[in-house]
Parts: C-alpha cells; sequence; structure tokens
C-alpha cells in the first residue's frame, strides 16, 4: 500500500490579486450561504419566536432606527479615515476589489445578502446565546483582513455591539438588518464612485 506524504502538502494563502473577479464574488455568495446555513440550523435548535425576533410591529421606526445607526457609523467612519493613518485603514484591497467595480444595483445586492445572512448569524443566533459583548468579539475575529490593525478591529466591535444593543431595545432583526445594509451600500458607493484613485 503506498502511502501519502504528507510533508509535500502545504497550505497556502492566495493573495487577492491572485483571486479573479468571479472567484471573489463566488466565495462571497458560497460564505453568506454558509453563515445562513449555520443560523437557521443555530434557531432550529434555539426554537426563538420567529414572528418576534422578524416583527415589523414598529413599522418605520425600524427604518429610522437602520438609517440613524447607519449615519453614526458612517460618521465614525469619516472622522476615523480623516486623521488615521492610511495604514491603518487598510484591508488588503478587499473592499476595493469587492465593490470598485460593481453597479449600483449589485453593490445593493452584495449588501442586503451580507447584512441578512450576517445578521440572523450574529445577532438572531449567536447573540442569543452569549450575548452582544461575546458576539461582536466574535463578529470581529471573522473580519480577518482588520485583523492586523486594532484600530480596524476595535470599530468592527463597536458597530457590531451597537447592533446587537439596538437588537435588544427594539426587539426586532430588521433593525440591524437595515442598519447593516445602509452601511454596506453606502461604504460600497462611497467606493465604487470616489474620485481617488482613478
Amino acid at each position: 500500500m503506498k502511502k501519502i506524504d504528507f510533508k509535500k502538502w502545504k497550505l497556502t494563502t492566495p493573495s487577492l490579486s491572485d483571486i479573479n473577479d468571479r472567484l471573489l464574488l463566488i466565495n462571497l455568495y458560497a460564505t453568506q450561504l454558509v453563515v445562513l446555513i449555520i443560523g437557521a440550523i443555530m434557531l432550529l435548535f434555539m426554537k426563538p419566536n420567529l414572528n418576534a425576533m422578524f416583527s415589523l410591529q414598529l413599522g418605520w421606526k425600524i427604518v429610522l432606527w437602520g438609517i440613524g445607526c447607519a449615519v453614526a457609523v458612517l460618521v465614525m467612519d469619516f472622522v476615523v479615515s480623516r486623521f488615521a493613518p492610511k495604514d491603518v485603514l487598510d484591508d488588503g484591497g478587499m473592499n476595493k476589489r469587492l465593490f470598485g467595480n460593481r453597479s449600483l444595483w449589485h453593490i445593493a445586492v452584495i449588501s442586503i445578502i451580507v447584512a441578512f445572512c450576517e445578521e440572523v448569524l450574529f445577532r438572531g443566533a449567536i447573540g442569543g446565546l452569549i450575548g452582544p459583548y461575546w458576539t461582536s468579539i466574535l463578529f470581529a475575529l471573522i473580519h480577518v483582513r482588520y485583523l492586523k490593525h486594532w484600530l480596524m478591529t476595535g470599530m468592527v466591535f463597536c458597530i457590531s455591539y451597537g447592533l446587537g444593543w439596538m437588537y435588544a431595545y427594539t426587539g426586532t432583526l430588521w433593525t440591524p438588518i437595515l442598519a447593516h445594509f445602509f452601511i454596506d451600500f453606502i461604504s460600497g458607493c462611497i467606493i465604487r464612485y470616489s474620485k481617488e484613485d482613478k
């Protein structure tokens, strides 16, 4: 019987420049599908009141909460990006690659898919088990591209904690979903339509 030489196998992390646009999108959508499936399985075992979790009882207040949170995050991001050194804010070019050449509708699609899937898992499922603080630590850790920079990791933690607090306060998952959507969509549009580097 032939033995397998595991020493020849090496795990490597491809650089962003090694990944073409199609593979980047496939990776994004596949990752979000996995996130949604994990969230759905967790919620299946947790058996929460889905009617309450996805309640629309607050009406337009849901939209106001979402917009208000997004504005606060975007103002914080603007202030930080204005005064912090560029290398501290570097995400390795991932956001530029992801949004830089997308059409407006595609930025919206990416933003709503990411917002819905991640909020179902992190605020809906994991947050219900371990609370917003530990959920926010986990949320910051999965944003691997920011881990090299404490400022970006701290900002992701704060945003996540704010989304968790908002969900706990309003009682509906739609508020963090909308806030997450607006944050990603507006940030994506700024990246896409910015005059910088053009």
